[in-house]
């Protein structure tokens, strides 16, 4: 990186001051519409022993993330809300934001961390599977209820829900995936569901839902409705393995989970 180029500083927030930053930060993000998680609820998260931390150019808020410790199955830090904003994307600040997390709950002896993001969206699943290689364990349906912001707009906000051991590595993408059967693709931005009894299968996203959602919001719809019904039923009794660069999940069935 070029000296004159400001380094981003990843630090945990606090202070009442600090705390308020966080809703209006959300906003400029997801747009109106986004629920406030509340100054007074993250001043006591913080306080408690939770996680809240910001990511800065010099004095520039450029990413946050909020999460807290949780006890479902196992041990984690539950990562709640992140989100970086448009002027700071491609500087790696989410790698940054995960890599803070990762440290902080080390430090604490908590070996996993879990998240929820919108299956549809391709470049999340990519960041999530195939480069921190954490784990698909749970297709949660329109687990939020309508969240009315600007990016989810009026589709039901179904959720995958993420587990990174953080001692792991990164789950393997099969290198033969441009030979497996496609058991739902994507043809002109259009889903097609087919049928295949292949152990491997390739399950295809949308190049930009978000997108869609604004431009043909039946279409976006339509997306959402067929990989609820083609994920949600693989994972019922196989495993995501992992993620193509073409946009595909690759979905092994009958896999047992590690």
């Amino acid at each position: 990186m070029s000296d004159d180029v400001p380094a981003v500083e990843v630090r945990e927030l606090s202070t009442r001051e600090e705390c308020a930053w966080v809703d209006p930060f959300f906003v400029d993000v997801w747009g109106v519409g986004t629920p406030p998680l509340g100054g007074e609820l993250l001043r006591a998260l913080a306080h408690a022993g939770g996680y809240v931390a910001g990511a800065f150019v010099a004095d520039d808020l450029v990413g946050v993330s909020v999460g807290f410790l949780a006890h479902r199955h196992r041990l984690a830090l539950h990562s709640h809300a992140t989100g970086v904003t448009a002027r700071a994307r491609g500087r790696g600040v989410g790698v940054m934001l995960k890599e803070h997390q990762r440290q902080w709950a080390l430090d604490r002896g908590v070996p996993t961390i879990t998240w929820t993001f919108d299956p549809l969206v391709r470049r999340n699943a990519w960041f999530n599977i195939a480069k921190l290689g954490a784990q698909p364990e749970e297709y949660l349906v329109d687990f939020y209820g309508a969240m009315g912001d600007e990016i989810n707009g009026a589709d039901e906000s179904d959720r995958l829900f993420m587990v990174w051991d953080l001692e792991g590595r990164p789950a393997p993408v099969d290198p033969d995936t441009a030979r497996l059967p496609t058991l739902l693709a994507c043809r002109d931005e259009t889903p097609v569901v087919q049928a295949s009894d292949s152990e491997t299968v390739l399950v295809a996203t949308p190049p930009d839902i978000e997108g869609l959602r604004r431009r043909e919001p039946d279409l976006a719809r339509e997306w959402r409705v067929a990989l609820r019904a083609v994920l949600a039923g693989e994972l019922a009794g196989g495993q995501v393995v992992g993620f193509t660069p073409a946009g595909e999940y690759v979905v092994r069935r009958g896999a047992a989970r590690a």
